[in-house]
């Protein structure tokens, strides 16, 4: 009965959604008006495996599991399906050449409408839906059951807040936990929540956070000296992911950066590509010189406007400290360890909820250090004009990173040996 009240209600939402999704971000992204038939089902993918990465930044903590079930000897295909026009964007980007030989194909993730996700799956051919995190959509998930496929979510988190949500929704959680063969946590706070909610104590497995698997390629490493070189011999510090609000006030601490060293430099990146455009507005409203990536002519601004996808874990390696987006605002955060990876010094502000099976380890270990508005610009002139300081920090992040590395390859083993029984275990 839960599960007809949500489907109802999501029916009748659905004309709302759409305006939204096709008309007012239509309107700024025209990628979430393409494909818009995959939204109802109407997909071409193929694949054993359904993974499902709900935005970019599932795409790029997913991509070395990715990697790892590519290179797996069982040769799976894929369907990797996303939410957004820029998950998409990444997906084609880190993945072409699987694309192209079919071992790889993407999609929209359907409207969890019954008809749309029965159709979905149905097409798919697949014999394995995984899940990344917490994209618990219900009839999603039913319908997988139904049609015999295998029910896996990895990487899963669940903070007390979320918790406390899915706690007062209590019959629908329970159905949603039903349909859900293995669930594979980052940690076993995470796994207690799950629990508590309704799991069965036999689906659960730990297997840590598939974020700490990361790796900076050569390739990206070569690219990053490149850039570094293109930039010159001068202070760098990188703002990754940014959100909406965060802008004025990184601007802000770098203009005090520069009262003490008037040739740093700002790497702002944006999270989204409808903010590229906002934010050079606001550079030239208050008067900051900057460049676009897009148009690679930098020529010693005060700010490089890192308007291109794809290129932000590389963009971390050209700077001597990184803050990390969406955490001086109530987003939640994003991905430290992208920076982390490349052995420098992080900064985030404390909205970091997003990543609190992250943080602490980083906090703890003198990887990263919590500022706000007000102590932004101190903790960067600080970290700036001590090199011994900052550089202990890149490499007591790198070495959490590295403590934590595995569950790609306990992650791997759990869909092996899914696909080999058809069953969980």
């Amino acid at each position: 009965m839960s599960r007809f009240f949500y489907t109802l209600i999501l029916t009748l939402l659905m004309p709302l959604v759409w305006m939204y999704l096709y008309g007012l971000r239509g309107r700024k992204n025209p990628g979430y008006r393409e494909h818009f038939t995959e939204r109802f089902g109407f997909t071409k993918a193929r694949g054993d495996i359904i993974l499902h990465c709900a935005s970019v930044g599932e795409v790029l903590a997913t991509a070395p599991l990715i990697k790892a079930l590519l290179n797996d000897e069982s040769h799976y295909t894929l369907v990797i399906s996303t939410n957004t026009p820029t998950g998409r964007e990444q997906i084609n980007q880190l993945f072409a050449n699987e694309i192209a030989t079919q071992r790889v194909h993407v999609t929209y993730l359907p409207f969890d409408l019954p008809l749309s996700q029965r159709r979905f799956v149905r097409r798919s051919q697949a014999k394995l839906l995984a899940i990344i995190e917490t994209e618990l959509w219900p009839n999603l998930l039913r319908s997988a059951k139904t049609a015999g496929l295998s029910t896996l979510v990895i990487n899963a988190r669940l903070s007390e807040k979320s918790a406390q949500g899915y706690a007062r929704v209590a019959p629908l959680t329970h159905a949603i936990l039903n349909d859900i063969d293995l669930l594979a946590c980052h940690h076993q706070d995470d796994g207690e929540r799950f629990v508590a909610l309704g799991l069965a104590p036999e689906k659960l497995t730990i297997t840590g956070s598939i974020k700490f698997d990361i790796s900076v390629s050569e390739m990206q490493r070569e690219q990053a000296l490149n850039e570094r070189q293109c930039l010159g011999e001068r202070p760098i510090w990188i703002a990754g992911s940014t959100h909406p609000g965060e802008p004025e006030i990184l601007i802000a601490a770098h203009n005090k950066v520069r009262e003490s060293f008037p040739d740093a430099v700002l790497i702002v990146a944006p999270r989204h590509p409808e903010q590229f455009d906002k934010v050079a507005q606001l550079l030239g409203e208050l008067g900051v010189t900057y460049s676009r990536r897009s148009q690679d002519a930098y020529q010693g601004e005060a700010v490089l406007l890192a308007d291109t996808l794809g290129e932000l874990t590389m963009l971390y390696g050209t700077a001597d400290v990184a803050f990390i987006g969406g955490s001086l605002i109530t987003r939640g955060g994003h991905n430290p360890l992208e920076a982390c990876a490349h052995g420098i010094a992080v900064l985030s502000g404390k909205h970091t909820f997003n990543f609190d099976h992250v943080y602490p380890a980083l906090i703890e270990q003198g990887g990263a250090r919590f500022v706000d508005e007000q102590t932004l610009a101190t903790e960067l002139l600080d970290l700036l004009q001590d090199t011994q300081t900052r550089t202990q920090m890149g490499q007591q992040g790198l070495e959490v990173v590295k403590q934590n590395q595995g569950a790609i390859a306990r992650t791997v083993t759990l869909i092996k040996g899914t696909l080999n029984s058809g069953v969980a275990s």
